[in-house]
């Protein structure tokens, strides 16, 4: 009894995401979370654009949450929106924007290009993008977008990685779209670090560096050390000690 219980519980939760996606198909939707408070169901929604998920004075999150009172028995709901602060670090947030530019017709190297840029940028450690499907052509094709380190298997690969799956409706047909963000690096006593983190004296040397260069391309000479002037030669002395001989000769006669 106690398993069918909590088997129960988890496919409503998987209907009810199911739901929140389908109601909102253009709010970057990202995922949900459900708590259990004494008070009721507590659902939170987070995503990118929260104005499109509650409405104007909250209109569209007050008829969701009528909607999964009756859909689903729920006594309580409570809806609750938190903003994602990193979009970009997101993989179904960055899936779900990528498929909504291939259904406006846009190129998907162009897309995918950019995308996997704009994840590096954003501070991720490695990222891939897949994308196959029919683009334009009677074959179907699979092009593949990977910048920068990234985990495929193993505890760390569940741990690091975050995984985003959509699909855009074209009209040669369905494109699937598979992201994968590592955010953070694993050392081996456990910590977590991100790559683009650097030393102080690193950075004051590349600092220094940049200087440097900036100057050589504008044209001004580089600082040079005063070389310590070299002694004179014997050979040179020599000639000077016996003209200095001839001359007190000279006087002497």
């Amino acid at each position: 009894m106690l398993k069918q219980y909590f088997v129960k519980q988890a496919i409503k939760e998987i209907e009810i995401e199911k739901f929140i996606r389908d109601s909102f198909p253009m709010g970057d939707y990202s995922k949900i979370e459900i708590q259990r408070t004494p008070l009721g169901i507590k659902i939170v929604i987070h995503t990118n654009k929260p104005g499109r998920i509650i409405g104007r004075s909250g209109r569209n999150i007050n008829e969701m949450t009528d909607a999964i009172k009756e859909k689903f028995g729920l006594e309580n709901p409570q809806l609750d929106v938190k903003t994602v602060r990193n979009p970009d670090l997101d993989a179904k947030i960055v899936a779900k924007q990528i498929a909504s530019s291939l259904e406006r017709g846009f190129n998907y190297k162009k897309i995918g290009n950019i995308t996997i840029r704009r994840i590096m940028d954003a501070g991720a450690v490695g990222a891939e993008i897949v994308i196959s499907g029919k683009f334009g052509t009677g074959k179907g094709a699979t092009a593949k977008f990977i910048e920068g380190y990234l985990k495929h298997c193993g505890q760390p690969a569940k741990e690091l990685v975050d995984y985003g799956f959509e699909e855009a409706n074209t009209k040669p047909g369905k494109i699937g779209i598979r992201v994968k963000i590592m955010k953070n690096f694993m050392n081996i006593d456990g910590s977590l670090k991100t790559t683009r983190g650097e030393p102080e004296e690193v950075k004051q040397q590349g600092e220094a560096a940049l200087e440097e260069l900036q100057k050589a391309e504008e044209g001004e000479p580089a600082e040079k050390k005063e070389k310590p002037k070299k002694a004179p030669k014997k050979e040179e002395q020599e000639p000077e000690a016996a003209k200095e001989g001839e001359k007190v000769k000279k006087h002497g006669t």
